[in-house]
């Protein structure tokens, strides 16, 4: 073939995919202008754009191969799924608290089976209905936040409980994938697959994890001073793509790759300038993506199955709502923040559509899933900002209607639920065993294998290239086999243990499953490289080696540890989500605010403000800089860079937060964890009976704050300092946790 022909050929070749992404663009275009005019969500918009512009709809320019729409479409989800890990971040999944988990897990489990039980119900086969309960147990995360945007509710009590759910239903997505994936190939239900298929994942997710924590960092520092924003952009795809290649080979989806290395790059301290730089990128892909989708409906095929649409749409609407209510309820929550939780997730979303792609591409699902499932995300998109709205008025009319003992039992349950509760020694102790056992084998195994891969071919050829092989793989675990068998964690919890007399026997356990896991490793090494009798020999010998050099061993450890969590803690999470501690079952909990250079409240006492009196919220404390003021007096003054933490009820923020932009300040910024908790006490102590909040001088004791008090089933938030205290009240008081801990339970 001579050159004129083949660059014929290539031509011929790219033509109709660069025809095909233009046609896409353009219908994108289109849709965004369309849809920005009408203030309705963009993603509902590429979708009825690519409907109008795919194969199926004649009145307008369509696509010219349907291989072009599925190359772009999978581009898409790659830089989709990328950027949904640049917004995830592992720490946020770490500081997920168990209300969000419970919630999410309940709803989660409760769609996938009522999916499943409807598909049956229609006659559909067994993997469209398995397919179809996992679409629905997803929401969807840029819709829910357009809504709170638009409705101005990001500040509510219940936004951060929507927030932690949308957080673990990111992780279960994934984990979905995987499984469905496995089911798909093996058409089988082996709970023996399965399980390998969860054990697998979970391997290359801490594998990946750690080794990214400890490298990616460390390379975008070394080379920080050489970054622009071309260079930066062009690592960051280049790290994503790398990871989309390594998952791959692993068995899994290129989306999953994706998604990984996002959210090991979001706790880089690039991670924002990252993000800015990917979202005209996913901003593009995600057009391509959503329009591809939308490419994919067949008219015809909604017209038939009109009946399914709308019985899914009905379960989704209310099956979610429901389910995540029960959920938030059963983790102890408010029924005003489980309504509004349950209302606020009620549509389907980005991994919906992922995972109906994925049946799409195995060729598992039937035909007409893909098109029900864009049909029924289209109406609910529609629905959401809605579903939110009336939440409130849902939530008044169940007051009315359910029986007050039912109200009451609610209300009782949440205060017990969400009362302060103390992590015990032994579960310090376990988590933090269980932990060293499970990542050290993990980091052992993966050197183990790659050396195995990689380094024995490289000396197979020479006479004693298997002993050179094992040496050097020794030495490369040696740190983690120490730490995995002899490193001392939880060291303050253990000897607390130990006085106490408790749990000897088991920590006696962990100990020996420890320390026989390292000779197992080291004897699996060998074994794999050498003849029995000389493994055997060499066996005895590291066993020796790591007995006589302990020293050496922890101080190489503690370098790669002290790397590691070094590259974890680059970037502070102050700015990464809102921390909040609720006052249930009132409306009253923590709101974090920043003291912008510009306002005009810098450098005014707080009596001069009258908050308290103006406003009805108390100022919990205020971080500058290192320090932390907890329960400031009158005489306390504001200064720009202060984060101030206020109670009151959603109301109150609210009026507040106005009251802090009318003086220029900015939106609220979001905080660290700090020390401050709230917690419930019931007054027993006749010291104080009888006596006013201020003559009692709870506040200079304790240097706490009252913020409520529950006296015969009535409430009173942000309670006058002159009100009598009476026995049995129930105090809730903000403050140090160490000072009041130690105050009450003396």
């Amino acid at each position: 073939m001579n050159p004129i022909e083949a660059t014929s050929q290539i031509t011929q070749h790219l033509h109709p995919l660069i025809s095909d992404l233009g046609l896409i663009l353009m219908t994108a275009a289109v849709a965004v202008l369309l849809f920005k005019k009408i203030r309705q969500p963009l993603v509902l918009g590429y979708l009825i754009a690519g409907f109008l512009a795919g194969p199926n709809f004649i009145f307008f320019p369509s696509v010219q191969e349907i291989n072009s729409i599925e190359v772009w479409a999978e581009i898409g989800v790659i830089f989709l799924l990328f950027s949904l890990g640049l917004e995830f971040s592992f720490k946020k999944l770490m500081k997920v608290g168990g209300t969000a988990a419970i919630t999410a897990l309940f709803q989660i489990t409760t769609m996938i089976v009522l999916g499943y039980l409807v598909g049956q119900w229609m006659g559909w086969s067994l993997m469209d209905s398995i397919f179809l309960g996992a679409i629905l147990s997803m929401s969807s995360t840029t819709i829910i936040l357009r809504a709170f945007d638009e409705l101005n509710v990001k500040g509510k009590k219940f936004a951060g409980i929507v927030f932690g759910t949308l957080i673990i239903e990111d992780i279960v997505a994934i984990l979905l994938m995987v499984l469905l994936s496995t089911i798909a190939v093996s058409k089988q239900f082996s709970g023996m697959e399965l399980f390998e298929s969860v054990l697998k994942l979970f391997f290359f997710l801490i594998l990946w994890f750690v080794g990214g924590i400890f490298f990616i960092p460390t390379l975008l520092k070394k080379a920080k001073n050489l970054f622009n924003e071309e260079t930066l952009l062009i690592i960051s795809i280049a790290l994503c793509l790398m990871m989309v290649i390594l998952a791959t080979k692993a068995g899994f989806s290129p989306a999953l790759g994706a998604f990984i290395m996002g959210s090991i790059i979001a706790e880089t301290i690039h991670s924002e300038r990252i993000e800015h730089l990917i979202k005209p990128v996913k901003d593009l892909f995600g057009a391509v993506f959503f329009v591809s989708v939308g490419m994919l409906i067949n008219p015809n095929t909604l017209v038939e199955y009109a009946v399914p649409v709308v019985v899914i749409t009905l379960i989704t609407i209310f099956g979610k709502s429901i389910s995540t209510m029960f959920g938030a309820l059963i983790a102890g929550q408010p029924l005003k923040q489980s309504v509004q939780s349950g209302m606020s997730l009620a549509q389907i979303g980005e991994f919906s559509f992922i995972i109906a792609t994925l049946g799409m591409t195995l060729k598992v699902t039937s035909d007409f899933v893909y098109p029900i499932i864009v049909a029924v995300s289209a109406v609910t998109t529609f629905t959401t900002p809605f579903m939110i709205k009336i939440a409130l008025p849902v939530y008044e009319r169940l007051i009315k209607i359910l029986p007050k003992k039912l109200i009451d039992a609610i209300d009782r349950y949440s205060v017990n639920s969400q009362s302060v509760k103390t992590t015990s020694n032994w579960q310090i102790v376990l988590k933090a065993k269980l932990s060293q056992i499970v990542v050290h084998s993990v980091i052992i195994i993966a050197i183990i294998i790659l050396s195995d891969r990689y380094i024995i071919p490289m000396t197979e050829s020479s006479k004693f290239g298997n002993a050179a092989a094992a040496l050097v793989t020794s030495i490369i675990i040696a740190p983690f086999l120490w730490a995995l068998s002899f490193r001392k964690v939880a060291v303050e919890q253990i000897e607390a243990l130990q006085k106490a007399g408790k749990h000897r026997g088991p920590i006696m356990v962990l100990i020996l499953i420890r320390i026989s896991l390292g000779i197992f490793f080291i004897g699996f090494l060998l074994d794999n490289f050498l003849s029995p009798w000389i493994a055997f020999v060499a066996l005895i010998a590291a066993i020796s080696v790591y007995l006589l050099f302990p020293k050496k061993l922890n101080t190489l450890y503690n370098k790669i540890e002290l790397h590691f969590f070094r590259n974890f803690n680059d970037r502070e999470i102050s700015q990464a989500q809102k921390k909040r501690s609720d006052l249930t079952p009132w409306d009253g909990h923590m709101a974090f605010f920043e003291i912008t250079k510009e306002s005009n409240l810098a450098g005014k006492a707080l009596n001069e403000l009258e908050i308290r009196e103006n406003m009805g919220i108390n100022i919990a404390f205020i971080k500058r800089g290192g320090i932390t003021i907890n329960i400031p007096d009158g005489n306390e003054r504001v200064f720009p860079g202060d984060e101030i933490c206020v109670i009151g009820t959603d109301d109150q923020v609210q009026i507040f937060k106005s009251y802090l932009d009318q003086n220029e300040i900015e939106v609220p910024e979001l905080v660290q964890e700090t020390a401050i908790i709230l917690k419930q006490v019931e007054l027993e102590n006749e010291e104080f009976i009888g006596k006013s909040i201020r003559k009692s001088q709870l506040r200079e004791k304790t240097n706490g704050l009252i913020v409520g008090i529950e006296r015969n089933e009535k409430r009173i938030l942000n309670p006058n300092s002159d009100i009598i205290l009476e026995k049995n009240d129930i105090l809730w008081i903000v403050g140090n946790e160490k000072l009041l801990t130690a105050f009450f339970e003396k």
